[in-house]
């Protein structure tokens, strides 16, 4: 019997798997298809993220440096209002060899990685957990004292094992033009009713051109409006669910969720690497299979680590929405140099923000 069979083999599953493997732990990890495929998240992370990759991928998967954004109340030809900092804020980075890079990195500790399995039914029992799973061989069942989904937005594990679901969904689209762009800066846009469109420069790999819109707005109709007003060429595009706002719970009775899965993103932008990868790691340090009493301790370490940032998160989403005056006040009010980290709202009020800010 495993002690953890992992769904989803994303950055999430990925590092739940080589932490726990890391601590003597069996660990068995699924993922539906190819790692890393198909894209559906920016590759634009902080600089944190190089605390989670194995030494050396740095250098296979950085794209560019990004040293601030211009925010825009209209197209790209409207008025823009800079933030920045003398030296990087983040990194646009090679989304699919993240994946992979992490991925490889739990083999690496012990985790019986498999591609091209996809879950068809969880069975969350007393003593156990079974887990089929469909893969190039035939149905295979396996045994174990734990399940984790990591398996994203539409959670099969979080669907059989009953948990709920996170509190919103957006439905993005991401596109590519492949013509090199070096430059420094993102540009996002206040024009997708409450939330935003973006522009990200990723060096030799061209640039990356997204947005997000509630349920039923006219997603494709948006994207195409943000890239024909930079005269992109795109020549693919992908697009997917984006959990914002966690579940009211995250744990079963021999279950829990990690990453996008369990809604760990920030609201105000949506991403969810660097918060579904600290999850995990919580996850892997409170969890014993042996005792699913554990589970709660998980429960209690990671929303204790990102609660407050997720409630000040939907704080600045909350600014999206109000009106193109106030706005405009405040981004006039705010723009210049910062001091903020992009993964922590509460940095708005750091000592740096303030020394930045006077």
């Amino acid at each position: 019997m495993h002690d953890f069979v992992v769904v989803g083999a994303g950055p999430a599953g990925s590092r739940f798997a080589r932490s726990a493997s890391e601590r003597g732990h069996d660990v068995l990890v699924f993922e539906q298809g190819t790692i890393g495929e198909p894209l559906a998240c920016s590759g634009h992370v902080s600089l944190d993220v190089w605390e989670y990759v194995p030494d050396g991928a740095r250098e296979e998967l950085f794209q560019n440096e990004i040293r601030g954004a211009r925010f825009h109340l209209g197209g790209p030809d409207s008025r823009a209002y800079p933030f920045y900092r003398d030296g990087p804020i983040s990194n646009a980075v090679d989304r699919v060899g993240l994946d992979r890079a992490l991925a490889r990195a739990a083999s690496d500790a012990g985790a019986d990685v498999r591609d091209s399995h996809t879950v068809t039914a969880v069975d969350e029992g007393r003593e156990a957990v079974t887990v089929t799973a469909r893969g190039p061989d035939g149905t295979e069942s396996h045994e174990a004292r734990m399940v984790v989904g990591a398996d994203g937005p539409r959670s099969r594990v979080r669907e059989q094992c009953s948990i709920p679901e996170p509190d919103e969904f957006l439905h993005g689209v991401l596109g590519f033009d492949p013509e090199p762009d070096h430059e420094a800066f993102v540009d996002v846009h206040l024009t997708v009713p409450g939330f935003f469109a973006w522009r990200i420069p990723r060096g030799e790999d061209g640039v990356e051109y997204g947005l997000a819109v509630s349920p039923g707005d006219d997603l494709n109709a948006r994207f195409d409006r943000l890239t024909a007003g930079y005269d992109a060429t795109i020549d693919r595009r992908c697009s997917g669910l984006i959990p914002v706002g966690p579940a009211s719970r995250t744990i079963g009775r021999r279950s829990l969720l990690v990453g996008d899965a369990a809604g760990q993103t920030k609201p105000f932008t949506g991403g969810g690497i660097l918060y579904g990868m600290r999850s995990a790691d919580h996850a892997a340090r409170t969890v014993d299979p042996t005792d699913p009493a554990t589970l709660s301790e998980y429960e209690s370490a990671w929303r204790e680590e990102l609660g407050t940032e997720i409630r000040l998160g939907h704080a600045v989403r909350a600014g999206y929405s109000v009106p193109a005056p106030l706005q405009r006040l405040g981004l006039r009010a705010f723009s210049g140099e910062i001091g903020v980290h992009m993964d922590e709202p509460s940095s708005l009020f750091s000592r740096e923000q303030l020394r930045a800010m006077f």
